[in-house]
């Protein structure tokens, strides 16, 4: 959101106030997290008596919610209601130490230093172990009220907007300080460039496709390179100008009279993960057999028992090994979404296909959104028990996109919760085993929320409270090590609700591409299991888009075929792409006992299962910008091929690595460019690494100890160890001397 014209004016329509100096600190036990700093920041210097007349300031508070972590509210007005935020499970209090000097105060919380200096210019700087990591200085903390036709470049308009807008808003901003080559990662799941300096984001959660600005999944949190993150603490629409209006500075804005974010230490990206993930929530462990292969129906295909029948009995007959199969939205009838009611013109046996599908080891994914259709009969029973979403003048929200006439579930109701439940619980009961949360991004803000929420930041949080309560059925019902979604939308805490999907791309390299820049930016906002629609949804893909998105997806945490009109089973694309779907299937397979190593890492510490190569190698620059590879837990590297000739520019950090399927050892510290058939892509083994291989090629939920191999790959000193966990928590460790040299 810009407000400044140049260095020096501001934009027409903009009024803006700053705290220009810390005029007086205090101590005080009475924050949030129990010990804090009040700073009183009046918005002139204050020269004599007179200029504290008719002066507004802002209140700065500072304290410490979790060791390593700091929370900074910044206020206009502090009597107002202020706005709720996100849900922090880790947050303890009481983490801060608190000095007063003559020079100014200081909370102090592990080894991270929030320094407030007395006086003129204002100045707050955050330090660890000594060394400075960003600060907040002149004009950098304001208090703005703006025309409600200023040229501000609020973002996209999301329909159905507010249609009484005020004609003037307020909002407060704070800046802080961009260092010489500092990078930003992060902001939740974006499908431009990975590094986020010259972008203007707004958190603000779309149905916009991968192609566009537009996000499914906006968080408004950050990494820096330089060791540290930074969580906005407010579930509305935050607007960020990362080094773009502001070019030394990363700056981001919400509406209203406060503003909260958190400043979380390093020293490394993985640190800060931890931290951020430690306070807003930990990923579950999810089930080793969500790792496996998920069929999906596609969406407007048209589908019955039979059709299902078949695609299994031809996989099976290709030894393509399935673990989920999908019904998508028309397992419901037309118009009808949801009514969580199986069409009895196409499934007339519902319950026996589920015992069937069982019967051949395979669980059953079905599709949802929160929204009720008015043709359905659950319509008229949510709006006579109050369970949907009203306007101002008590009548229910609706409109016509994607289902006529539809409403909106209201999950801030306990007893539309409840009632919403009960419809899950009886799929549960009849044998589905997880859920394709689809939507949960067009939320109105012309609405009323049972619990007084506001509508705007209503917006984001709907889709954490609706994968909430479909997540929580699950756990429920099946237990917490078996409980999955397949979800869409999300924001900051949405990486305790596994699994994302990528949403809508379209059949290209370009659109396979932007997917997998999409989950990296998520990666690196917390989120640690993420999928995508292999082959990409809209459209159908040529052969060589299908083979190649195939080894993509197959090397992801999650892997799905899906798309939009047309079956994407590999037989329907040519022979070779059975052959491809097999061999990367049965990598997958075999890799099962270090993918599930690397949830449970996930679940402990909050680093992903897939990683941007900045993440695992900082201390590498040649890393810093690298969004066409990644890593896979800490010692798979995968290139994706995004071109038909086959032809793959990857960068190879120090070390000598070995490609995983031909054994070919490489230097590192260096680019290369490769050629690949289909059979293959740049997918490189770190130095040194030992890699627990499994005996089993047609399952994912195997006994990873029974006829377990240690690969121990050249390039490594000393002793490993490892430590191998199958799916029933039977685990096992050994030491490895890297000196024997398997492969």
């Amino acid at each position: 959101m810009k407000l400044t014209d140049g260095f020096w004016g501001l934009r027409p329509g903009v009024t803006a106030l700053y705290g220009h100096e810390a005029h007086d600190i205090w101590e005080t036990a009475d924050t949030v997290d129990g010990p804090g700093l009040m700073v009183t920041a009046p918005t002139k210097i204050i020269e004599g008596r007179g200029d504290t007349l008719n002066r507004p300031v802002l209140t700065v508070t500072l304290s410490s919610p979790l060791d390593g972590v700091v929370r900074v509210r910044i206020a206009h007005h502090t009597g107002g209601v202020a706005p709720t935020g996100f849900e922090l499970p880790g947050a303890v209090g009481g983490a801060g130490r608190v000095e007063v000097t003559d020079d100014g105060g200081v909370v102090r919380t592990g080894s991270l230093a929030a320094v407030v200096r007395r006086g003129d210019p204002w100045s707050l700087e955050f330090r660890s172990a000594g060394r400075r990591l960003t600060g907040s200085g002149r004009k950098a903390q304001g208090y703005a009220r703006v025309d409600a036709d200023a040229p501000i470049d609020r973002g996209p308009v999301d329909l159905p907007g507010r249609k009484d807008a005020p004609r003037e808003r307020t909002f407060v901003h704070e800046q802080l300080d961009l260092a010489v080559g500092e990078l930003v990662y992060g902001l939740g799941e974006r499908f431009g460039p990975l590094v986020k300096n010259g972008q203007t984001i707004d958190i603000w959660n779309a149905d916009g496709g991968t192609a566009s600005e537009q996000a499914y999944k906006n968080v408004p949190f950050y990494v820096s390179s330089r060791g540290y993150g930074v969580l906005v603490n407010d579930p509305g629409r935050v607007s960020f100008e990362v080094g773009s209006e502001a070019v030394e500075r990363v700056e981001f804005a919400v509406s209203g009279e406060v503003l909260e974010y958190f400043v979380f230490d390093g020293p490394t990206p993985k640190d800060v993960l931890a931290r951020y993930t430690a306070l807003t929530g930990r990923p579950p462990v999810v089930p080793a057999w969500s790792y496996g292969l998920w069929l999906s129906t596609s969406f407007t295909t048209d589908y019955d028992e039979a059709t299902v029948t078949r695609f299994l009995d031809q996989m099976a007959a290709r030894a393509l090994p399935i673990s989920v199969f999908h019904f998508d939205c028309f397992w419901m009838r037309e118009f009808n979404w949801c009514d969580f009611e199986w069409d009895p013109r196409v499934f007339p046996d519902p319950d026996g296909m589920l015992q069937r599908l069982h019967d051949r080891d395979v669980r059953v994914s079905v599709w949802l959104n929160p929204y009720i259709g008015q043709r359905s009969p659950l319509f008229e029973e949510a709006r006579r028990a109050g369970h949907l979403v009203r306007r101002a003048d008590g009548t229910v929200w609706q409109w016509d996109m994607w289902q006529a006439g539809m409403a909106l579930v209201d999950f801030t109701n306990p007893d539309a919760v409840t009632w919403y439940q009960s419809k899950l619980r009886s799929l549960v009961a009849q044998g589905v085993d997880c859920f394709k949360t689809d939507f949960g991004e067009r939320i109105p803000v012309d609405v009323v929320w049972a619990d007084g929420t506001d509508p705007e930041r209503m917006h984001n949080l709907y889709a954490q409270l609706y994968n909430r309560a479909v997540h929580d059925v699950l756990v429920e019902e099946r237990g917490a090590g078996e409980a999955v979604l397949f979800a869409r939308s999300a924001t900051a805490g949405g990486q305790t609700m596994p699994v994302h999907w990528g949403g809508d791309s379209t059949s290209t390299y370009a659109s396979m591409a932007e997917t997998l820049r999409g989950g990296l930016s998520l990666a690196m906002s917390g989120f640690a299991h993420w999928s995508h629609d292999i082959g990409g949804f809209e459209g159908t893909p040529d052969a060589g888009v299908y083979k190649r998105w195939t080894a993509f997806g197959l090397l992801s945490s999650h892997s799905r075929f899906h798309g939009s009109q047309s079956y994407r089973v590999p037989w329907m694309f040519d022979e070779e792409a059975v052959e491809v779907t097999r061999r990367f299937t049965s990598l997958k397979m075999r890799l099962m006992p270090y993918l599930y190593a690397a949830g449970l890492e996930a679940a402990s510490t909050g680093v992903p299962v897939m990683r941007p190569m900045a993440l695992e190698f900082p201390d590498d620059p040649a890393t810093a910008y690298l969004d066409r590879q990644y890593m896979l837990g800490a010692d798979l590297l995968v290139a994706p091929v995004f071109a038909a000739d086959g032809e793959v520019d990857l960068y190879l950090p120090d070390g000598v690595w070995t490609h995983l399927l031909t054994g070919e050892r490489v230097p590192g510290g260096r680019w290369r460019r490769e050629r690949h058939d289909v059979m293959s892509l740049p997918l490189y083994v770190r130095p040194g690494a030992v890699l627990p291989w499994g005996a089993r090629e047609d399952r994912p939920d195997y006994d990873y100890l029974d006829g377990l191999s240690l690969r121990v790959f050249a390039g490594g000193e000393g002793t490993a160890r490892v430590r191998v966990t199958a799916p029933d928590g039977r685990s096992e460790s050994f030491e490895v001397d890297r000196a024997s040299v398997t492969e």
